[in-house]
């Protein structure tokens, strides 16, 4: 299982952070911080953040080789960080 997010969608509701706490956070600067490859033991989390999303940002895909990693917004031209 892969997560992403749609940062374009993304309006920092923050509603994935309270449904799956160990995959999405909210970091000291409020930026959206999420584990691209979380266990597979938070899938029912995972789903049910996704559904939750009030913008529709978040997908799970499914991938066995995903690799692992943190993944984050980077600000950039689009504007700050959410």
């Amino acid at each position: 299982m892969r997560v992403t997010i749609d940062f374009e969608k993304c309006d920092s509701h923050a509603v994935c952070a309270l449904t799956a706490p160990k995959i999405f956070w909210v970091d000291d600067h409020g930026y959206t911080q999420f584990d691209p490859a979380p266990d597979e033991a938070e899938r029912e989390n995972a789903v049910r953040a996704a559904q939750q999303c009030p913008a529709q940002a978040i997908q799970i895909v499914e991938n066995r080789e995903a690799g692992c990693g943190r993944a984050s917004r980077q600000q950039g031209s689009n504007g700050p960080q959410r």
